[in-house]
C-alpha cells in the first residue's frame, strides 16, 4: 500500500549568503526567528503531518547540522552528507533518493516557513495528489500573502491545477514545499543541478501541478526579513 508523504527531504546544505553576517558562523537553517530555529519550524510541519522519517542534507558547517539532528526525536532523521560537494536542490535529492523510499515524498526548504490557515498545507498536498496525472505538486502563495519576499512570482496556476512559468500580476511564488514522486528523477543528470530543470521537464509533459497556499509565507532571506517574520508570528 502506498505511503503518500510518509517520508520527507529537508534541504539544509546551502550557504545562506544573503543572511550574512549571521551565517558566517551559523548555517542558515539554525538561525533563530522568534526564539526558534528555522529548521525547527519545518519539523513542526512534518510532525503535524505525521511524517515517519526525514532526510536532512548538509554541506556548509555540517557539524552544526549533525549536532542539531541529535536533539530531534521525531521524526527520525537520516543525514545525507554532501561535504564533498554542494549539489544544489536537485542533486541533493538525487543523492538522498535511496533513503526516501519508492512513494511520493515531501520536500521542504529549511530556511523559510509558512503559517497555515485552516487545513495544514502538507495535508492539502496529500489530499490533492493525483498519481496518474502528476509527478510533482508545488506549494505556491500569492506574493501579497508573504513577508520578506520582493519577487514577482514564479508560476501561473491554470484552471486544471497545471503550472506554467510566469511573473507579474497573477503569478504565484513557490514557497519551498512540495510533494514529488521518485519517478521524476529517473533521467536526472549526475552532480549538481537545480530542481528547476526537472520542473521544466514535468511542465512540458503536463505533469507539474501547483496548490495555492491559504496562509502566509515567511521568506527569511535577509537579516532585515527576520523582523517581518517575527511580527507576522506575533500577529498569528
Amino acid at each position: 500500500m502506498s505511503e503518500l508523504g510518509h517520508s520527507a527531504m529537508v534541504l539544509a546544505a546551502g550557504f545562506g549568503t544573503r543572511m550574512q553576517p549571521l551565517t558566517l558562523a551559523t548555517p542558515k537553517p539554525l538561525i533563530r526567528v522568534a526564539g526558534q530555529r528555522l529548521i525547527d519550524y519545518a519539523f513542526d510541519r512534518l510532525r503535524a503531518a505525521v511524517v515517519k522519517r526525514a532526510v536532512v542534507n548538509m554541506h556548509y558547517l555540517a557539524g552544526q547540522i549533525e549536532d542539531w539532528a541529535r536533539t530531534v526525536a521525531s521524526p527520525p532523521i537520516t543525514l545525507s552528507d554532501e561535504r564533498d560537494a554542494i549539489l544544489d536542490t536537485g542533486g541533493g535529492i538525487v543523492r538522498a533518493l535511496p533513503l526516501l523510499g519508492s512513494d511520493p515524498f515531501f520536500v521542504l526548504n529549511a530556511d523559510s516557513f509558512w503559517l497555515d490557515e485552516g487545513k495544514p498545507a502538507l495535508a492539502r498536498l496529500r489530499h490533492h495528489w493525483a498519481d496518474a496525472d502528476m509527478d510533482c505538486l508545488l506549494l505556491l502563495c500569492d506574493p501579497a500573502r508573504t513577508t520578506g519576499y520582493d519577487g514577482a512570482g514564479d508560476f501561473r496556476l491554470g484552471p486544471d491545477g497545471r503550472l506554467s512559468r510566469g511573473r507579474g500580476p497573477g503569478a504565484l511564488a513557490f514557497i519551498g514545499g512540495y510533494l514529488v514522486h521518485p519517478r521524476l528523477f529517473a533521467h536526472a543528470p549526475a552532480g549538481a543541478f537545480s530542481m528547476n530543470l526537472l520542473w521544466d521537464r514535468a511542465m512540458a509533459g503536463g505533469r507539474l501541478f501547483g496548490l495555492d497556499h491559504h496562509g502566509k509565507w515567511l521568506h527569511v532571506g535577509t537579516p532585515e526579513a527576520m523582523g517581518l517574520a517575527e511580527q507576522a508570528l506575533k500577529e498569528k
